[in-house]
């Protein structure tokens, strides 16, 4: 069977994807985020207390990283992800299908294949919603195996023809079907012949209210690839402060995604082979105050940057000497971190204020506040929001939040724009 890994996105900062009523314009389409923890939200669980969500926050965003590391480092085309598949960070609804079916499926900015469970399934999850039944569809097609979608998942094998995938999670979670093509819905609009994975096998640790997945990365089979043509490579996103979780963030989609005007600045973005699923940036300097810390350059693309990661991580050598400046230039009382994870917090405060970090990417230099910095734990205790890494280094959601961040896969760069999006 064809193989391929996808990782279920991991953070502290959960959202929805549910539809706007609008249809798709030249100027672009959106979609409404809704923070996991709102209590819009059919996750919501209000006995959670702000130190349950943060300590959760940390353990995921570890294991995310680990991910990274083992997805990046592996060379063999049968890899298992190392996370759990019920971790998620985002759900998405999507249909799919002519009539359309509408389900909740997880949103993964660090994986591409989209998937579903199908009818009849020979083993299934138990999940909320019916399946999909693929002969109730006019426009459903099993992908031969000379396609190419069938030609991005490697090894391919054929069942009669069709060409079938396989996903496995290191918990022995997995799922397995027909890779087939399909009319998928989103924002009120159809596109048409998109690439999925029908699957009749599926089982593990997958949550009921999920009904599969849907991948954001950057490989071909990625729900953002399959859109191009109609998008133009364009996406953008604008995240709200965590302590905001009633607010709603947005996605944009094509020219409505376009990030420009006042205080925009922009980045290269870069691929690397084997490693397409990920967005590369290369950053150069951070600064603190008149204190300047050096990242080493030894190869392009030296930071992930990846919507699905609370924290951000930074070579363990740069890490220290992070702390070490912001130590000295922080005139606030000490506190013990209470995960006992984290290795600089503070008493929470009025007067809690600490100096802009300044992330100097090539060619755009990043200004990030304490709101970009330090997160809350609990209501006395606030901890500097990054953490060491001995492998990959990944800039985080909280370090983004109140940015406008917008992607351009065609010209390849990020832009970055100070943004209250909170009224975005």
């Amino acid at each position: 069977m064809a193989s391929t890994s996808l990782l279920l996105p991991l953070a502290t900062i959960f959202f929805f994807f549910f539809l706007l009523p609008n249809s798709l314009h030249a100027t672009g389409f959106s979609i409404d985020l809704i923070h996991r923890d709102s209590p819009r939200s059919p996750f919501y669980n209000p006995s959670d207390s702000l130190f349950d969500r943060m300590s959760r926050a940390i353990r995921l965003s570890n294991s995310r990283m680990d991910y990274f590391h083992s997805t990046i480092s592996n060379t063999s085309t049968n890899i298992s992800s190392n996370v759990l598949p019920n971790g998620g960070s985002y759900l998405m609804t999507i249909s799919l299908g002519t009539p359309p079916v509408q389900f909740l499926a997880i949103a993964d900015t660090g994986s591409d294949l989209i998937w579903t469970q199908c009818s009849p399934c020979k083993s299934c999850y138990h999940q909320d919603a019916p399946l999909f039944d693929p002969t109730k569809s006019s426009t459903y097609g099993n992908l031969s195996c000379d396609s190419s979608p069938c030609s991005a998942l490697r090894p391919s094998s054929c069942i009669d023809s069709s060409c079938q995938y396989s996903c496995s999670y290191e918990d022995k979670s997995y799922t397995q079907g027909a890779l087939a093509s399909e009319t998928l819905g989103l924002s009120g609009s159809e596109f048409q012949k998109i690439a999925f994975g029908c699957g009749y096998t599926n089982d593990g640790t997958f949550n009921s209210r999920t009904a599969g997945l849907v991948g954001l990365g950057g490989g071909s089979l990625s729900l953002i690839s399959q859109l191009s043509s109609s998008i133009g490579g364009k996406f953008a996103y604008c995240l709200v402060p965590s302590t905001k979780n009633t607010a709603s963030s947005r996605m944009d989609f094509g020219d409505s995604a376009i990030v420009t005007g006042s205080g925009a600045i922009s980045t290269p973005l870069i691929s690397k082979q084997g490693s397409e699923t990920f967005f590369f940036l290369n950053l150069q300097k951070i600064s603190v105050g008149g204190k300047t810390i050096s990242l080493p350059q030894a190869e392009k693309g030296n930071i992930i940057i990846d919507s699905g990661t609370t924290y951000s991580f930074l070579p363990t050598s740069v890490y220290e000497e992070l702390l070490s400046l912001l130590k000295n230039a922080i005139n606030l009382t000490k506190a013990k971190d209470p995960t006992e994870t984290l290795d600089l917090c503070y008493e929470l405060g009025k007067d809690f204020k600490v100096p802009d970090l300044k992330f100097d990417f090539y060619g755009a230099q990043l200004v990030l506040g304490s709101l970009n910095t330090f997160v809350p734990i609990n209501d006395k205790v606030t901890c500097l929001a990054f953490m060491a890494s001995d492998s990959l280094s990944v800039f985080g959601n909280v370090a983004q939040q109140n940015f406008r961040v917008g992607y351009d896969l065609q010209s390849k760069k990020v832009s970055f724009q100070p943004t209250d999006c909170n009224k975005h």
